[in-house]
Formats: structure tokens, sequence, C-alpha cells
């Protein structure tokens, strides 16, 4: 199966369980990216905490990197727990 198809999360328990691990971390980097640039954003309100705001920016966009990260490696990992199963299979016989 391609990556990014929906049949490798739905595929059995495990591959569900890698799915929704993923997502959680894949949510909680989607938060931390919008507290980041929120928090930036109301510092650059006071000149004297102008340097806070852009690590925080700077710490958002690293965020913003990290979520195609995660669904590549999620992708990544599903795929690879398929070809897994195709090989176990393939043993059986």
């Amino acid at each position: 199966m391609p990556l990014f198809s929906h049949e490798n999360r739905e595929r059995n328990a495990d591959t569900r369980r890698v799915y929704a691990a993923y997502e959680i971390a894949h949510t909680a980097v989607d938060f931390l990216a919008a507290i980041s640039f929120l928090l930036g954003s109301v510092l650059f309100l006071f000149p004297d905490y102008e340097t806070l705001a852009i690590w925080l920016f700077i710490m958002g966009s690293v965020f913003f990197c990290l979520k195609p990260t995660l669904r590549l490696a999620r992708e990544i990992q599903l795929w690879r727990m398929g070809r897994l199963d195709t090989l176990a299979r393939r043993a059986d016989d």
C-alpha cells in the first residue's frame, strides 16, 4: 500500500494505536505552535520583551516544521508495519 493510504491506519489494533499516538503528538505540537505565536505577538507590544517575542516566534516556527515531520514519520511507520504483516503472511505460507 502507498504512503498516506487510509487503509494503512485501519489495518489492525497496533496500526490504530500508532495512528492515535501520532495524532496526539500532532495536536500537542499544534497547541505549542499557537501558544508560542500568541505569546510572541503579545510580547511584541512591549519593547522590553522584543527579544523574548522573537524567540517565541522562532520556537513556533520550529513547532510548525515538526507537524509535517510527524505526519511523514507516522505514515512511514504505518507503511513499514504493513510490509512486516505482508512478510509474516508470506512466511506462514
